[in-house]
């Protein structure tokens, strides 16, 4: 069954960019945001499988505040995609508990595994 993302990304280039290797793997874009407002209202409107989210984001609220509200209203896995590498950015970040992280520029092996990993099935590997 193929998998929805959701792409929230502010450069349209890396949106299209995004959205050919998620096809090349299989994956559907249901939807792209570039705005945290948007990627909160696609969550509702399309339901994607999971959200691929960039940090840095044009307006006043960040991809870091997206994924938690995203994460607290649908309990939809959130993958972090971003170029930032700034300590406080970090720790925002794992305060949100992602569901992974991808750093920029990033392969499609990064993509894929981000992917398998956060729509892993918990029940799928019990502890032993």
């Amino acid at each position: 069954m193929t998998k929805n993302v959701l792409v929230v990304e502010d450069d349209e280039i890396i949106q299209q960019v995004l959205e050919w290797r998620l096809n090349s793997l299989g994956y559907t874009v249901c939807a792209k945001a570039a705005t945290a407002e948007d990627a909160i209202t696609c969550a509702r409107e399309k339901k994607p499988d999971v959200v691929l989210m960039d940090i840095s984001l044009k307006g006043q609220t960040d991809g870091i505040e997206a994924a938690a509200a995203i994460k607290k209203l649908f309990q939809l896995p959130v993958i972090f995609l971003t170029a930032s590498s700034r300590e406080e950015d970090l720790e925002r970040a794992k305060k949100v508990h992602p569901d992974g992280f991808i750093v920029k520029p990033f392969s499609d092996t990064d993509i894929r595994v981000a992917l398998k990993l956060a729509l892993a099935d918990p029940g799928q590997n019990p502890p032993r």
